[in-house]
Parts: C-alpha cells; sequence; structure tokens
C-alpha cells in the first residue's frame, strides 16, 4: 500500500467534502447570522457530535480498529467477521437505548452546554430533533472502520459530503417553505442533518455487501446476549474504557467552552463555531487523512512485531504534518481576515461578526501544528492498544486548558477561548511524542534537522506574500463585489501555494521523498 496515495485519497474526498460544508456555513452564515438563533442551532447540533465522537470515530474507533486489524492479520477475515457481526450487535442496542435517554433528557443536556442562551427552548427542541443522528453515524463510523481496514478508504472520506449537500438542500428549498408557513426557518437545519445521517448510512451498506462485511445485526435478546460474550467484544470494550474517559475529558472541555461563551453574549457561539469550521479544513485534510491511513498500517506492524516498520511510518507522517501544516498555521494567523470576509461577509453576517470570528482563528490557529500532530501521535499508541497514556496526557491537558481560560478569557473574550484549546493542543502533541520516543516505540529518522532547514525558507516566504496582500486590499469594503473579492482570495492562495512548493524545490525538498511504501 503507497501510504501517500492513501492519504492523498481521503485528502482530496475529504476537501470535496470541506468545500461542500463551506457552502453549507456560508449559507447559514447569510441566512441567519451569527445571533441568537444560530447559538441555538451550533449547540443542538454540537450535542449529538460529542456523542458522535464519542461512539463514532472518537472511543469506539480508537478501540476497535486497531483489534479489527490485528484480528484480521492475524487469525484471518472469517473469524474478523464473526468479531464485526458480535460489535455491531452491541453497539445497536446500547445506540438504541441512549437516542432514548438523548430524546427525554434533552432539556437538562442543552442547559449543560448553554444555560446562558437566549434561545434555549429552542435549542432543546433541535436537540430533540437532532439527537438520533448519533445512531447513523455511529453504525457509519463501524463501517468507515471496518472498509479502512480492508483498504478502502475513499468511500468513508466521501460520505461526510450527504451531510453536507442534505443541509444546503434544506436551507435553500426547505427553509423559505417554513417560513412560508409561518414555522421557524431555523428548524429546515435540523431536517436536513437527520436526511445526512441516513443517506451516510445508506451508502455503506453496498461497500460492506462487496467486501462480505455486511454486519448481521441479532435484534433478538438470546442474539444480544451472545454477541455480548464474544471475546474480541470484550477487548474492545476493555479498550473503549480508558478511550471514552479520554475522549470525555476533550468533550468536557468543549462542553466548559460552550457553556462559557453562551454567557458572553449573543454571536459569541457562532463566532467560534466559524472559526471552527475553517480549522477543518487543515485538521481534516492533514489530520485526519493520516490517522485514518496510519491506524491499520501502525496495527498492522505491532501484530507483526515490525518495530522499524512501525516508527518509520510515524516518522513520516510527522514530517508531512511540518510540511503541510505549518503553512496553514501561517495562513489563519496572517490571512484569517480575508478569508473569513470572503467565505462568511454576506447577508446577515455583518462587519464585527466578521472581526470576531477573526480573532477566534487566530487564537486556533496558533494551535494547529498541534491538533494535527496528534491526529498523528495518538494512533501512535492506539495501534499498541495503549490507549490510557494519551488520556493520562488529555486529562492533564483539560486542566491547563482551563486555567488559560481563567487567564485569558477576562482579557481577550471568546478568542480567550480558542487560544486556550490552541496553545492545549500544543501541549498534547509534545507530550505524546516524548512519551513515544522514550517508550521506544519511535526513532526519529536521521536528517531532521537539515529537513526542517530546507521547509523553514518556503514558509518564510509565504509569511511575507499572506502578509503583503492581506493588508493591500479592503476585504470588507469589497462585500458589494462578492465575484472579485473570491477572485482575488483564490489568486492569492493559488500563487502562495505554487511559490511555497517552487521554493521548496528550491531548498531541495521533493514530495517524492515521502512516497513511502507500507
Amino acid at each position: 500500500m503507497n501510504l501517500l496515495k492513501a492519504a492523498s485519497t481521503v485528502s482530496l474526498w475529504t476537501l470535496l467534502s470541506r468545500v461542500t460544508g463551506l457552502v453549507r456555513d456560508q449559507l447559514i452564515a447569510a441566512s441567519f447570522g451569527a445571533g441568537a438563533l444560530t447559538d441555538a442551532f451550533n449547540v443542538a447540533f454540537r450535542i449529538p457530535n460529542l456523542l458522535r465522537r464519542l461512539f463514532a470515530e472518537g472511543a469506539f474507533s480508537s478501540a476497535f480498529v486497531p483489534i479489527l486489524a490485528a484480528t484480521r492479520a492475524t487469525e484471518g477475515d472469517e473469524v474478523t467477521r464473526g468479531l464485526i457481526d458480535a460489535v455491531a450487535t452491541v453497539l445497536f442496542w446500547a445506540l438504541l437505548v441512549t437516542c432514548a435517554v438523548g430524546v427525554v433528557g434533552a432539556p437538562v443536556i442543552v442547559w449543560l452546554f448553554g444555560s446562558g442562551l437566549q434561545e434555549l427552548d429552542l435549542a432543546v427542541l433541535m436537540t430533540r430533533w437532532m439527537f438520533p443522528y448519533i445512531g447513523f453515524m455511529s453504525l457509519v463510523a463501524l463501517s468507515a472502520g471496518i472498509l479502512n481496514t480492508w483498504k478502502r478508504f475513499a468511500l468513508p472520506a466521501a460520505t461526510p459530503v450527504l451531510l453536507n449537500l442534505s443541509m444546503i438542500s434544506a436551507a435553500i428549498w426547505l427553509a423559505p417553505w417554513l417560513h412560508g408557513q409561518g414555522i421557524e426557518p431555523i428548524h429546515a437545519l435540523s431536517a436536513g442533518v437527520m436526511a445526512g445521517g441516513a443517506l451516510q448510512l445508506a451508502l455503506q451498506i453496498p461497500a460492506l455487501r462487496r467486501i462480505g462485511c455486511l454486519p448481521r445485526i441479532g435484534l433478538a435478546p438470546r442474539a444480544l446476549a451472545r454477541s455480548w460474550h464474544h471475546p474480541g467484544v470484550h477487548r474492545v470494550l476493555t479498550q473503549m474504557a480508558p478511550a471514552v474517559l479520554g475522549v470525555s475529558v476533550a468533550q468536557i472541555s468543549l462542553l466548559i467552552n460552550t457553556q462559557i461563551a453562551s454567557h458572553l453574549g449573543p454571536g459569541a457561539v457562532s463566532w467560534l463555531f466559524f472559526a471552527d469550521r475553517l480549522m477543518e479544513f487543515p485538521t481534516a485534510l492533514l489530520g485526519v487523512a493520516l490517522g485514518v491511513v496510519l491506524i491499520p498500517g501502525l496495527s498492522a506492524r505491532r501484530a507483526q512485531g515490525d518495530d522499524a516498520g512501525y516508527s518509520a511510518q510515524l516518522d513520516w507522517g510527522l514530517r508531512l504534518v511540518l510540511v503541510l501544516a505549518l503553512p496553514f498555521a501561517v495562513a489563519m494567523g496572517l490571512f484569517a481576515k480575508p478569508l473569513v470576509a470572503t467565505l462568511f461577509h454576506y447577508g446577515k453576517f455583518s462587519n464585527d461578526a466578521v472581526d470576531m470570528t477573526v480573532l477566534a482563528l487566530r487564537g486556533y490557529g496558533c494551535g494547529l501544528l498541534g491538533i494535527v500532530g496528534v491526529k498523528v501521535l495518538a494512533p501512535g499508541f492506539f495501534a499498541q492498544q495503549d490507549l490510557r497514556t494519551p488520556v493520562r496526557i488529555a486529562i492533564v491537558v483539560l486542566v491547563c486548558t482551563q486555567l488559560m481560560n481563567l487567564a485569558f478569557v477576562p482579557w481577550l473574550g471568546h478568542a480567550g477561548l480558542a487560544l486556550s484549546i490552541g496553545l492545549g493542543a500544543l501541549i498534547n502533541a509534545g507530550w505524546l511524542l516524548t512519551g513515544l520516543r522514550r517508550k521506544g516505540h519511535y526513532r526519529p529518522e536521521p536528517g531532521w534537522a537539515g529537513f526542517a532547514a530546507r521547509v523553514m525558507p518556503a514558509n518564510i516566504g509565504l509569511t511575507v506574500w499572506l502578509a503583503w496582500t492581506s493588508s493591500r486590499l479592503d476585504w470588507l469594503g469589497l462585500q458589494a463585489h462578492p465575484g472579485q473579492r473570491v477572485a482575488w482570495l483564490a489568486g492569492v492562495i493559488v500563487l502562495g501555494v505554487l511559490g511555497y512548493f517552487a521554493l521548496l524545490m528550491l531548498c531541495g525538498l521533493r514530495l517524492r521523498e515521502f512516497a513511502r511504501k507500507a
């Protein structure tokens, strides 16, 4: 398997997902602005997403994928399919109970996240409508883990596009219809979320059937009991226990930050939301793609006892982080206003909302290297089936983040929340890296000093280019000429990308160096 090709495939599909997600967010910003109604939707949408990270790509995937890959590498496909059936059955019943509890307990859950919301009742209603989304997405995560283990990376990466298209369709067609019926139009977004979840799950079925891994979910109590006692399920649950704690730590931090933001006035939750959406571009394109590709390969190498190959894959991922994430971090700091203005400054999204979102984006951008780095370093522990070490680190980072909030929020407001998260990610990544080296799982390959020396001049050149172009145009004043503003932004980005890679080549760095085989 060519790691660079696999990661590129995931990144390209993820790029399409993020582009359609950006269109979705532009529609939300232009149609509803950054006020109390949007705050209510963002909090309501964040709740099932929190649990998605718990049951889906967070704790569950971290525990399930390494065990699945190791089982296939050592015991064959038939035993692996039995594990899939058992895990799917237990997961299905757990999700059923979770969704029922979530719908009933929505008022308490929303209060925990945003007691300061002006539209608290609206947030409760939308939470009830969207809570079953967690069920769809958790089963999609199960499917993604299976397909990635069978080296089918494209479909899981492409699936999120359906959610964005569903929400876009709802915003364009359903929202005006609801308005005509005297119903608050923002409810259309909740319907779009649910339709998107159902479509994503439906898309998995043919792909799983083609590789003979469509799970057989036991609906009878006897089938549940049999699956519960499957040894593979016990291994997954054992690994999930510390992973749940780790994900819970991250979500507690998110919960606290959302709660604080809800008390900073109307718009604060939405400013952070739109900044976070922009951060998801590099995070997903680089971090998620690398993590998806690395975990199955690292798990298989661990099962085969290939320590040198294990370390080499981690080294490969970290070098890509430096080459690709550092320029994104530069852009988030120096080019934040052109990005936010061009993408969101339409309709009800005001000049003030642009400025506030820019401050949040710069705060997040300070920690981009850490955020992406964690996506590469954490799989180094997951593949060793060591989830406790990342959890212990996450707990300390949570404490550090909240201490930073105490210092930054009175001074910087909502931007202080973003800055705390960014700096916390840097601490997390540095600690994970130190842990991997101390345990002997990662041994840096020779040439890192020379490699960094070749990367830095290209980033300095990019810094000069973005700083100059950001100050040369009145990006807010171009609101009346959106086509011209988009053209300027596209031109600056294209020239910046071409110039960056040209400088890398002049410094002697070739991307073919990353075409590693695994």
